[in-house]
């Protein structure tokens, strides 16, 4: 098995791939860890507080939140990306194994978030939109941005991640959805879809009752998953799984409230599109010609890192920069600047022949480049303008020339991005140290390979059949070490168990729990929680609706849980109302539901529908809460 993996890798080592997709990838990965991050930051108290607002233990929260925000601020920039990748790893690892987000608050993408940042740590994301590779650039400002050949890196950057953080969890998960008989039926993506706290704001109910359609997408999901580790990377298959697995996580995304998960799986498929997507999508948004041809000094350091940050974000190529020393004159508009004047401010030429020197070229440069058109426009308002241009000439003015000799104007061309953990792998100094690297990622793949190999047999398999078996002490032992070893890749690695949404999750799940409380005229009104319907209310999704939909509200409710949630939901949400807890009564509502594993019509509308009542009611007095609600609320 090690040689066939070996040779797979070594065949794929070589092999070059753009930059692009991994850079859209770690501006993604920077973007949902950050959002996240403040959505801990607007659920702090919920979340970390043992009472929300009443019994504060961990004042810091807020601080290491915004910490871990500014952190993945760095990673989307891509500014000090290697320091700023490892930062992000150990704070995914203490915030989901340290805290409350470990059993409460799980996030249900939480451990995929850290195997990614895992693989993270050792991919080239620093060499595509990042401001390291500016930085890199402006250590030579005499090189022209036309001598830097386009950066390509080992196709395996590409292959790796998706292969362990997507292929095995999809198999994994297939695994699982097999031992489930609504999954079987080809109901595993309706019946979720059904039930009220799963569910968006959005009406699908006319999707979900087309049968065949459901069952069909249900099918497909488990074809997908099955194969997806197997076929994902031919040529001719690539856009299919792509177009399947990105519309189904964006289906995720849009019609269920867990939409950080959505999101966070979606964010891999830009490691999936097809090479020559990114081609084409090019062609038709790169400018085929100039659009703006701005002439600078190539002996003012100044000038030439300015063009160098200014190519830099100029993504479309529409604008072109030439030194005014050598081809100004060949531009008849410009004949009539001496070439004394020309070399003191920036000059530009449209394709009207139109000049504009100072802070015109700016505006011109920001205007052409598109995306930034606004600032472009907005520089030019008055009194901005006016400032603007003073200060231009103030730096313009006082500016140095150095001559440039023949060793500054063409120095010697090299494809080397700043060091990162990849480099070490995939451009060693020698060929016997690139050997040397091919076997240790083998290595470390059929490492990897097995981890998940175990976690899968241990809960996909062994977990189900031990009930069937007598306990040995073989059997006994194989299983602690197995448990381990589980342990240890869920907390480090992110291979965990993805048996989701399965029978024992759904079955007898046949009541919905909400809470509401009487105003100051009696009036009973609904927290900002679960609504009449029984959604859960914006912007209680994600990690929060995990609390309450899978934690506290379950087919089997635990009382001691449920009334910790209340207490927790209460607090929170009285406070955040406005509410004074000590003269606020909160009502305690219960409705019917159902989730079958056979097809049933219209069950959203039906459970969306039903009747509430009052199983209970739950008072505060003096940060102490006094919760009644029924002994066995799942027989009623």
């Amino acid at each position: 098995m090690y040689k066939i993996l070996h040779s797979k890798v070594s065949s794929l080592y070589y092999r070059q791939a753009p930059t692009t997709g991994i850079g859209i990838f770690r501006i993604l990965f920077g973007l949902v860890t950050l959002q996240e991050v403040f959505f801990l930051l607007y659920f702090n108290h919920l979340i970390f507080d043992p009472i929300p607002f009443l019994d504060v233990e961990f004042p810091m929260i807020p601080f290491f939140l915004c910490t871990w925000a500014i952190i993945a601020t760095l990673i989307t920039l891509g500014y000090h990306t290697q320091k700023a990748i490892i930062a992000n790893y150990i704070y995914w690892i203490v915030f989901v194994n340290f805290t409350p987000m470990q059993r409460d608050f799980d996030g249900g993408f939480d451990l995929f978030m850290i195997g990614a940042n895992l693989f993270m740590i050792f991919m080239p994301i620093d060499k595509a939109f990042s401001i390291d590779n500016l930085k890199h650039k402006l250590a030579n400002p005499f090189k022209h941005y036309s001598l830097y050949p386009k950066p390509t890196v080992s196709i395996l950057s590409y292959y790796l991640p998706v292969i362990i953080c997507l292929g095995f969890l999809y198999f994994d998960s297939a695994i699982h959805k097999m031992f489930s008989q609504h999954w079987r039926n080809g109901l595993g993506a309706w019946l979720p879809s059904s039930i009220p706290y799963y569910i968006s704001a959005l009406d699908m109910s006319w999707l979900l009752n087309i049968e065949q359609l459901q069952k069909s997408i249900g099918y497909l999901i488990l074809i997908f998953q099955f194969s997806f580790v197997f076929l994902f990377r031919y040529k001719k298959l690539r856009p299919i799984y792509f177009i399947i697995g990105a519309g189904l996580h964006a289906g995720i995304t849009i019609t269920f409230n867990i939409y950080p998960f959505g999101i966070g799986m979606l964010i891999f498929y830009s490691l999936v599109v097809p090479f020559s997507w990114y081609r084409k999508i090019a062609s038709v948004l790169v400018a085929k010609t100039p659009r703006l041809i701005v002439f600078y000094d190539d002996q003012c350091p100044l000038c030439s890192k300015t063009i160098l940050i200014l190519n830099h974000f100029d993504i479309f190529n529409c604008i072109d920069f030439k030194s005014a020393q050598s081809f100004a004159h060949n531009y008849p508009a410009l004949k009539n600047i001496n070439q004394t004047i020309l070399l003191t401010d920036l000059y530009a030429l449209n394709n009207n022949n139109v000049i504009f020197s100072g802070v015109d070229t700016y505006c011109q440069i920001l205007i052409k480049m598109r995306y930034t058109a606004i600032l472009g426009h907005l520089l030019r308002f008055p009194v901005i303008y006016q400032l603007a241009s003073r200060i231009y000439r103030n730096i313009a003015d006082s500016r140095a020339r150095i001559p440039c000799d023949a060793n500054c104007a063409i120095p010697p061309v090299t494809n080397n991005s700043p060091t990162m953990l990849y480099d070490q792998f995939f451009n060693p100094s020698s060929k016997r140290i690139e050997k040397h690297n091919i076997h240790k990622l083998s290595k470390i793949l059929l490492l990897l390979f097995l981890l998940q190999l175990n976690s899968s047999i241990h809960y996909g398999l062994f977990y189900r059949i031990k009930p069937n078996i007598s306990p040995t002490l073989i059997t006994n032992l194989i299983a602690k070490v197995s448990n381990s070893f589980v342990n240890y890749s869920s907390v480090f690695v992110g291979i965990t168990p993805h048996a989701l949404y399965l029978d024992d999750h759904f079955k007898g799940y046949n009541h919905l729990i909400a809470l509401t409380y009487q105003d100051q005229s009696g009036n009973e009104k609904w927290l900002p929680f679960v609504n009449p319907d029984g959604r859960l209310a914006a912007p209680n999704w994600g990690r929060v609706h995990s609390m309450w939909a899978n934690i506290a509200v379950t087919p089997n409710i635990d009382n001691h849980r449920l009334k910790k949630f209340i207490m927790k939901t209460t607090a929170f949400w009285g406070i955040k109302s406005g509410l004074n807890l000590d003269t606020t009564t909160f009502n305690i509502k219960l409705k019917k539901i159902s989730a079958p594993d056979n097809w049933s019509p219209n069950l959203l509308h039906s459970n969306l529908s039903g009747s509430w009542s009052t199983i209970g009611h739950a008072t505060w007095h003096n940060k102490d809460i006094s919760i009644h609600i029924p002994d066995n609320i799942n027989t009623l």
